[in-house]
């Protein structure tokens, strides 16, 4: 009979792509995001910052910390735009397009090979017939919430 012992390696793998080696990083630094664009939504900086911080707390060990953690992570929303996607057989506009870009400086105090600065952008298409205040809230929590998943993906999921 052969027995087989297995170590516990301190590398977490996670079904949600997160590898993180817990052993030399253990806290996160996640800045508030401003509006630097000139179209502003006023609850999208909220809901943005909300979401990024709600992503890493939900999926990782990462204790989140107001300065000097391991991991940091800041930027700014630079730009928030709709334009029109489609136009209809009548020749006016069928769709329009939300789109929203931030930008993330990365720094990984552990391993600085692994710092970037890198724009995210994430696009909601709604009907011309509905008005952009009856859609804005759950269209910008999308484009949130994809845009937390890429940086997310970016930063910790190093597949």
């Amino acid at each position: 009979m052969v027995l087989t012992c297995f170590t516990a390696c301190s590398v977490s793998y996670k079904f949600n792509g997160a590898s993180i080696d817990y052993s030399k990083t253990k806290t996160i630094q996640i800045a508030d995001f401003p509006i630097r664009s000139s179209y502003v939504w006023g609850p999208m900086a909220s809901i943005f910052n909300n979401q990024l911080k709600d992503e890493f707390a939900s999926h990782t060990r990462l204790i989140q910390v107001k300065r000097n953690g391991d991991l940091k992570i800041e930027g700014e929303i630079t730009q928030y735009t709709q334009q029109n996607k489609s136009v209809s057989a009548e020749g006016v506009s069928a769709q329009t397009e939300l789109a929203m870009t931030v930008n993330v400086r990365f720094t990984n105090n552990t391993n600085h090979a692994e710092d970037f600065e890198r724009s995210f952008t994430a696009r909601s298409t709604y009907e011309t017939t509905q008005s952009l205040n009856s859609v804005q809230e759950e269209l910008v929590t999308q484009m949130c919430k994809e845009i937390t998943e890429q940086i997310f993906n970016a930063t910790v999921a190093n597949w």
